[in-house]
Formats: structure tokens, C-alpha cells, sequence
């Protein structure tokens, strides 16, 4: 009971880290499982898939509710994840654990340099209004979303269902920039809304594909999803009281060493 309740708690901090750096607790959870109860790189991304699912599933929920997501572009997204998650959980179990914590390393040091890119742009803009004075736009504007190409949609679905199968983890970092920049969405959470749906099935067919190879503890995964699901509203709130550059700043150096220790 006692060894329930401790799952339950580092659930609880995996999920407010999570809801912290808008990252759902998994990326975190993985380096976590191997490091304090020393599992395998595919066993800790099996298990921490546990966790994953119904983090992303309650954040594409919560976005639903506030955004207008058109079902159309979330059935392409959700299909296409399925698809090639299914197929990239099956080719990673067969992996040597050794390769695939190196490549998740690797991935790692690719997130980092992202977010360290974003956080020097968000510097530069801060400057930037300083110096002139003038109030940065809002990104939350009342225009209507535009229509999202199929094809486009089902390749982003495809990308995302990858990043699923061979790290758990990730696909929301690839389909809301990617609405964004290239398909003309202009509110960022419609966006994250719409990288949501992509990772919720991509994630749950994840998850079975690691279950039927035996790579999922699921003793662990369950109390740390539960303890997740209670930790994601206290992180999300942290993040809203720091300075988005220190936030990114945060996020940087956590990713820089779980890469160097991994390595």
C-alpha cells in the first residue's frame, strides 16, 4: 500500500512537471523509470505510456471545450496516428534497449534546441517592445480557424503516430507548430488543441502495441496515471506565474541533462 501511495505521489510531480512545460508528464516520467527502478528504455516508455493517455485524452478534452475544433481535420490527424504508431510501437519492441535510449537521447538534445530557439525569440520580442513600446499582439484572436486540408492533415497525423511509436512522447511538439506556420492557424491553442487529437489515439494505439510485447508495467503505470491527472491543473498554474523566457529556460536545462545523463 505504502509503495502505491509513493507511485501515486511521483505520479502527482511527473504530472505537475508535465503541466509545467505543456508536455504531459511523459517525457519526464521515461529517464525517471530508468533511472530510480531500473527498467529498460522500452519497458519505461511502455509504462509511462500508462501515464500519458489519460493526460493527453483530459488536455484535448479541456481544449474542445474552449476552441472551436472541427471534427474533420481530428478524424485525419487520429486515423493516420493510429496507423503509423501502431506500426513504429511494433518495429521499436524489437529494438535493442541500448539503441533506443540513445536515440531518445538524441531527441532530447532536438526538443532542447527548439525550445532554447523559442526562448531566444521570445527575449529578442521582449527587447523589442521594451524599446519601442509598443503591446505585442495576441495570438488568441476571435477569427474563424481555417479549412485544414485533408492530405496535409493525415501527413502531420502520420509524423505525430511516429513520434508516439518510437518515444511515447512528442507529437504535439510536431503538429501545433506545424498548424501554425505552414496551414495558417492563428490561435495557438485551437492549435495545441488540434496536436491533442492527434496524440490521444497515436498514444492509445502506443500503448497496445507495447502491452501485447509485455513492455508495459502496469502495477506502476496506473497509481502514476491517476497521481498525473492530479498534478497536471497545479503545473499548468505554476506555468502561468513564471516569465515565459524562464519558463523556456527551465524546460532547456531539464532536457539538457536527462540527455547527458541517458548518453
Amino acid at each position: 500500500m505504502l509503495m502505491w501511495i509513493a507511485n501515486v505521489g511521483l505520479g502527482l510531480v511527473l504530472g505537475g512537471v508535465g503541466g509545467m512545460f505543456g508536455i504531459g508528464g511523459g517525457l519526464m516520467a521515461i529517464p525517471v523509470l530508468v533511472w530510480l527502478f531500473g527498467m529498460d528504455q522500452t519497458l519505461a516508455q511502455g509504462t509511462a505510456l500508462v501515464m500519458v493517455v489519460p493526460n493527453v485524452a483530459l488536455g484535448f478534452w479541456r481544449y474542445k471545450q474552449r476552441n472551436a475544433i472541427q471534427w474533420r481535420p481530428v478524424v485525419c490527424l487520429g486515423l493516420a496516428a493510429v496507423a503509423s504508431a501502431t506500426v513504429t510501437a511494433w518495429w521499436v519492441t524489437r529494438w535493442p534497449s541500448h539503441h533506443l535510449q540513445g536515440a531518445f537521447a538524441v531527441f532530447l538534445l532536438v526538443i532542447a534546441a527548439l525550445a532554447a530557439r523559442g526562448a531566444w525569440q521570445t527575449r529578442g520580442a521582449s527587447k523589442r517592445v521594451g524599446q519601442d513600446g509598443a503591446l505585442p499582439r495576441l495570438d488568441n484572436t476571435s477569427a474563424e480557424p481555417p479549412t485544414l486540408p485533408d492530405r496535409g492533415m493525415v501527413g502531420l497525423g502520420l509524423i505525430s503516430g511516429v513520434c508516439s511509436g518510437l518515444f511515447t512522447v512528442g507529437g504535439g511538439l510536431v503538429v501545433a507548430p506545424a498548424l501554425t506556420t505552414w496551414f495558417g492557424v492563428r490561435r495557438q491553442t485551437l492549435a495545441q488543441g488540434l496536436g491533442l487529437s492527434a496524440v490521444v489515439p497515436g498514444a492509445v494505439a502506443a500503448l497496445g502495441t507495447y502491452a501485447m510485447a509485455g513492455q508495459v508495467n502496469w502495477s506502476l503505470g496506473v497509481p502514476m496515471a491517476l497521481g498525473g491527472l492530479a498534478g497536471i491543473s497545479w503545473g499548468v498554474a505554476l506555468a502561468h506565474r513564471w516569465p515565459e523566457p524562464m519558463l523556456r529556460g527551465a524546460f532547456c536545462v531539464i532536457l539538457l541533462l536527462t540527455a547527458a545523463a541517458l548518453v
